[in-house]
């Protein structure tokens, strides 16, 4: 999509579907008071900022979004993409994917080596190659003209002064800058802006400003997002990735032909809730569906959380959930996804019967969902990182934003302030499969697979329940799937589901977080046939959940997030 955008800075200055999709209407005169949740505290009073100027849901998430691109730029932000559900409380449910997007000559090659096996990861990772056309700012653009109501430079406003006026370095980028440093001091300037001159990470507190984030900010808030692909920005894009280690053969082209679209939204029931999340080229709303279904003949409520059966369970249902994404999800554009199979009940429920309550099962499949053709599976190279927001203003509009570099720091690269994500590596680098094509294989134009899980479920009265997300890679499926257990089944309030022991799975065997009930559930969970390894994944979720009447937030304890009353 590509919008001319009349030039607004002035203003800003002055002010400094799978099947029927739930609808519910707000009387004019109601208010639900607005709320917004995000993974750093100066990105949620951006939020908050916005929707007490009189924003609308959407224009909070990007403004949120915007500001995380300033204080959390190992994460998410511009140089990156993402996945936005919204709620539109006249209209219902609508999703926007603002993916990112191989170039065009990219190719099945593109991640093997001479001799034509896979490059290793942390090889394939850092430079060029590794960078997707970045998406994010298309898909404000998009969900901004569809259901913002500020003028479009306003929501640039608060990252502008977070840019300019600086901000402290929290102790969790301080970490993270101790850890993937291969990508953070790749660049002169990240060296420059985030270490110390004798390498170290500047400490914790340390004012940290970007006044070249925030030009660059300016611009697009004036200009709006066509400056952005087809001027001075998008040059310097391809200018370092084309010159970069791993160099790309990206051209202006790729950026100026990038779009934005708008994506059905597959919806399903699960005891009697209504969950709506991310198609394809998301592999969220399927994966975080069939977990959910295939666990509905199980009466998880009389086991509770403290029962290690329960997660036995929860567990099993991952494991046929994620072998049917491996085999089957990809981009939409570039391979027949059999969705409406993969949501099916009856298939679910036939996938479901595999599941003993006493005992692990041996091996896990791909099953074979009406309409598909069987595919062989093959895992993506996805890595922890990422960031979701969510907002909710006075009238019941909803926003679910889940946006990501891919790996701490992306590919390493930063242009103009910013880091570009290696969002690429989330292909499928061997492009066949016992001899047939891998449906997340490398083509031009297309985009990853990704685990990004923008979620709004709703309740049995048909109203908004709970939206969410989360971070991390393809724990962001497990953990989506355990918070909407924790509503449904366990009655816990959002921010106490949240907060439940994580357990992913990683092939056949089981991760708990350690330090928690689950890593003392080892023995148990070992004696029904699994194997179980104690780990401590960085997991960062975010919610909103109606309550009494109100949007109430929740964010992750185990991360920097916050949520915010309007």
């Amino acid at each position: 999509m590509k919008i001319n955008f009349p030039i607004v800075l002035a203003s800003f200055l002055a002010i400094s579907a799978c099947a029927p999709q739930a609808v519910e209407t707000v009387p004019a005169q109601a208010s639900l008071g607005g709320a917004v949740s995000a993974a750093d505290l100066r990105a949620a009073q951006a939020g908050q900022e916005i929707l007490a100027a009189g924003g609308s849901a959407a224009d909070a998430a990007i403004a949120i979004a915007i500001a995380l691109t300033v204080v959390e730029p190992q994460s998410s932000g511009i140089g990156g993409g993402g996945f936005l559900v919204h709620h539109d409380s006249k209209r219902g449910v609508s999703s926007y994917d603002g993916r990112e997007e191989a170039p065009a000559a990219a190719n099945a090659r593109w991640f093997l080596d001479a001799t034509g096996k896979p490059l290793p990861f942390g090889e394939a990772s850092i430079g060029g190659k590794a960078v997707g056309v970045p998406g994010n700012i298309r898909m404000f653009a998009m969900a901004h003209e569809r259901h913002g109501k500020l003028p479009w430079a306003r929501l640039f406003g608060p990252a502008i002064r977070l840019a300019q006026g600086g901000f402290a370095l929290s102790p969790r980028m301080r970490t993270m800058l101790g850890g993937r440093t291969s990508a953070s001091q790749l660049t002169p300037w990240a060296r420059a802006t985030f270490f110390n001159p004798d390498g170290s990470p500047k400490p914790v507190g340390t004012t940290i400003r970007n006044p070249e984030l925030g030009r660059l900010l300016e611009g697009v808030a004036a200009r709006g997002p066509d400056w952005f692909y087809t001027g001075p920005p998008a040059r310097s894009l391809v200018r370092i990735v084309t010159a970069a280690r791993n160099p790309s053969t990206m051209t202006m082209g790729d950026l100026a032909s990038y779009d934005a679209k708008e994506r059905s939204v597959p919806c399903g029931t699960y005891r009697g809730h209504r969950v709506c999340g991310m198609g394809p080229p998301s592999s969220g709303a399927t994966t975080v569906f069939a977990v959910l279904k295939q666990l509905e003949r199980f009466d998880l409520a009389s086991l509770g959380p403290d029962d290690p059966r329960a997660w036995h369970l929860i567990a099993e249902s991952m494991r046929l959930a994620y072998a049917d994404r491996a085999a089957y999800l990809g981009d939409p554009d570039f391979v027949s996804v059999p969705l409406a199979g993969l949501m099916d009940p009856a298939y679910l429920a036939s996938r479901s019967r595999l599941i003993h309550p006493g005992q692990a099962m041996a091996a896990v499949d791909a099953g074979l969902p009406p309409g598909a053709v069987m595919r062989n599976a093959i895992m993506s190279g996805e890595v922890p990182s990422t960031s979701h927001m969510v907002a909710a203003d006075r009238f019941g509009n909803v926003a679910s934003l889940t946006s990501t570099i891919e790996a701490a720091w992306g590919s390493g690269l930063t242009v103009d302030g910013y880091f570009l994500n290696n969002e690429l590596t989330d292909f499928s680098f061997a492009p066949l499969a016992a001899g047939a094509p891998v449906a997340n294989r490398v083509e031009g134009g297309k985009r990853p697979l990704s685990s990004m899980s923008p979620t709004i479920v709703y309740g049995p009265d048909g109203r908004v329940r709970i939206a969410l997300g989360a971070a991390g890679g393809p724990t962001i499926i497990m953990q989506v799937a355990k918070t909407i257990i924790g509503v449904i089944d366990w009655k816990l309030s959002a921010g106490q589901a949240i907060t439940l022991p994580g357990i992913f799975i990683r092939g056949n065997r089981i991760m708990v977080e350690q330090g928690t009930p689950l890593a003392a559930m080892i023995p148990a969970l070992t004696a029904l046939g699994h194997t179980v390894v104690a780990t401590d994944p960085p997991f960062k979720a975010n919610a909103i959940e109606r309550v009494g009447g109100r949007w109430v937030g929740a964010a992750d304890s185990r991360s920097e997030g916050v949520a915010l009353p309007e």
